[in-house]
């Protein structure tokens, strides 16, 4: 695996450094994991926007209009 350098604030590596001592995982695999778990978001919304980007859209009034009709407002 790579090595790389991260340039972190200070209070993010200190709070870093105290998830990794509590939790007995090394900064490296905190710092891992935290990415991972942000780019498999990125992917669940890009699969989602992918499903529905030809759904109708609406304005804003519109879109209010069609609340009030339901009963949610």
């Amino acid at each position: 695996m790579p090595t790389i350098t991260l340039n972190l604030e200070d209070t993010i590596l200190q709070a870093l450094k105290l998830k990794s001592s509590e939790t007995k995982q090394s900064m490296s695999e905190l710092v891992y994991d935290a990415l991972k778990a942000s780019l498999q978001d990125d992917l669940e919304d890009i699969k989602s926007w992918r499903e529905r980007k030809d759904e109708e859209t609406y304005g804003y009034e519109e879109f209010v209009e069609l609340l009030k009709k339901d009963g949610i407002l």
